[in-house]
């Protein structure tokens, strides 16, 4: 249990919880080591109900500082967020409670800062499993589309929630070799508030070119590659639409710039998995009057080997190929035999494998959509042009400097068991971006959108609200504005399949330091490594 409950506790019923912003009401036998403030609720059972706070000063954490819990908290009346009578014959950590849109404590209480040491017991905190539709849950419907950019450049894109005219619009952004497939669990469950979108940059996904943009001379060299229809991109010379075409950066900032332009029509909330959480932040740094806040998920720090013309113009003409069509001869060989390896179901399946940290996740879907984009005669030379694309204009940090002086609200959400994009990357993001809400989930790896779609739906549920209200509402996880400063962490359950599923969320806050977090993450190393000598 939470040390300042080591012998208050004595057990805990629930008797109601709501989804509307209410309090925390409880009973229970108590010691004189807390500070209790009676609630202006009735009372329940005819029992005296009270609002607890935790005394700080209760020890060290590897989670929490007890030396920074703010005085002023024990001495507030201020209701929280959760509406739960408790007496003495059920364990805390037993209790769970009905799903709704908000979030309810189940061993702990949002709006106690605890100080949790190793070993002891995290607040569980019940939210909602994705709407299933076969259970009668009410799912929004997506539409498939398609935006002619410009000529021979159809954009597509999936959409959901149309009907919410009043409500904020959030446009999903995809990850390499992906599309606005991957974000079906967003679209179906977030589409029944918001309005949403799901873009495919050009080049990927459906957006793949619909014609061959180069010429063939019929003596031509033929592609290893071919086989009874030839593929795209390794003509002897290009199409007039496609003279300058080039899977890049600054490609996908322009066409995510015309499509709120001219589809959505005003600023977004944009969420980014991997490479498109480099883009969102990219076209955010570019054209921050068209964006209401980014998400990062799992964000790629860099984009592009090549240097970018502008920025080294000399360095970039050691390099006489950026990207356009048709792939000249020297590169062609290269491209054929690593496509051959890339769009191997065999590469494709051990890829997943290695980006979902919960195996038991099921990418049935998102296999068969990637060998299906694979398989476009436009597929190879796209991922050549995608690979040998310069460098952006502005780098990552660059583009994060950029957001931030324009007031640009940034919320970061990881996996914290990313192979690719490790939790070190996330820290430094935090490190530059000291007040962006930071929440590391684990289970997840590359794509915790995917793979746990439950607790990102929330995340985003949640950090958009405090943004719409003007952070008059929480962040998730935090029961007051004022806690941003403070770590905060909890196990997250949610239904899934009739089954019950838990992960661990911990929110970093804004007196996050990266050289703190490197110590705790080192520190018992050493400890081990000191007790195990002493032996």
């Amino acid at each position: 249990m939470i040390t300042s409950f080591r012998t208050l506790i004595l057990g805990m019923e629930i008797i109601s919880c709501h989804s509307a912003l209410c309090f925390h009401v409880v009973n229970f036998g108590y010691r004189d080591d807390i500070n209790l403030c009676r609630s202006k609720l009735p009372i329940v059972k005819g029992k005296l109900p009270f609002h607890v706070v935790v005394r700080p000063g209760c020890g060290s954490s590897r989670y929490f500082h007890a030396n920074i819990l703010r005085l002023k908290r024990l001495n507030r009346c201020q209701p929280s967020r959760t509406v739960c009578s408790l007496s003495s014959d059920e364990n805390v950590n037993s209790i769970f409670l009905s799903e709704s849109y908000n979030s309810h404590v189940l061993d702990g209480e949002e709006d106690v800062i605890s100080v949790i040491g190793r070993g002891k017991s995290v607040p569980k905190v019940l939210i909602p499993g994705l709407p299933d539709d076969s259970n009668g849950d009410s799912v929004a419907p997506i539409s498939s589309c398609y935006w002619e950019w410009k000529p021979k450049l159809n954009v597509h894109y999936e959409k959901s929630g149309s009907e919410n005219l009043e409500s904020p619009p959030v446009l999903f952004l995809p990850g390499f070799g992906v599309g606005s497939f991957h974000y079906e669990k967003q679209l179906k469950d977030l589409g029944r508030d918001y309005r949403a979108w799901a873009l495919d940059f050009l080049g990927q996904g459906m957006s793949l070119p619909s014609e061959d943009p180069t010429l063939r001379r019929k003596d031509g060299n033929k592609s290893i590659l071919d086989g009874e229809n030839h593929v795209w991109g390794f003509g002897d010379e290009s199409e007039t639409w496609a003279e300058e075409l080039v899977y890049s950066v600054d490609l996908w900032r322009d066409q995510v710039r015309y499509f709120v332009e001219e589809v959505i029509k005003e600023p977004v909330y944009l969420v980014g998995n991997s490479l498109g959480g480099f883009v969102a932040l990219y076209f955010a740094a570019y054209h921050p009057q068209l964006v209401k806040g980014v998400t990062l998920l799992n964000s790629t720090p860099f984009w592009g080997f090549l240097p970018n013309p502008a920025r080294s113009p000399r360095l970039s003409r050691l390099f006489p190929w950026a990207g356009t069509f048709p792939l000249p001869s020297s590169v062609r060989k290269l491209i054929e035999v690593l496509w051959q390896k890339v769009s191997d179901p065999r590469s494709i399946e051990e890829i997943l494998k290695q980006v979902y940290a919960d195996h038991s996740t099921k990418v049935d879907k998102v296999f068969s959509r990637i060998i299906e984009t694979a398989q476009h005669p436009a597929a190879a030379a796209s991922f050549a042009s995608i690979m040998f694309a310069p460098q952006g204009q502005l780098s990552f940090k660059e583009a994060l400097s950029r957001c931030q002086m324009n007031d640009i609200p940034i919320c970061l959400v990881y996996g914290k068991e990313d192979p690719w994009v490790t939790p070190i990357w996330g820290f430094q993001v935090k490190s530059q971006l000291q007040e962006a809400p930071y929440y590391e989930i684990s289970p997840a790896g590359h794509c915790p959108h995917d793979e746990v779609p439950e607790v990102v739906n929330f995340l985003l549920r949640g950090w958009i609200r405090n943004l719409e209200s003007n952070n008059s509402v929480a962040l998730p996880l935090l029961d007051n504005p004022d806690d941003v400063n403070y770590d905060v962490v909890a196990d997250l359950e949610f239904k899934r399949e009739r089954s019950r599923k838990s992960v661990r969320v911990q929110f970093h806050g804004s007196r996050f330091s990266l050289w703190s977090w490197l110590s705790s993450r080192f520190k018992p190393l050493l400890e081990r490594g000191l007790i195990n000598s002493i032996k």
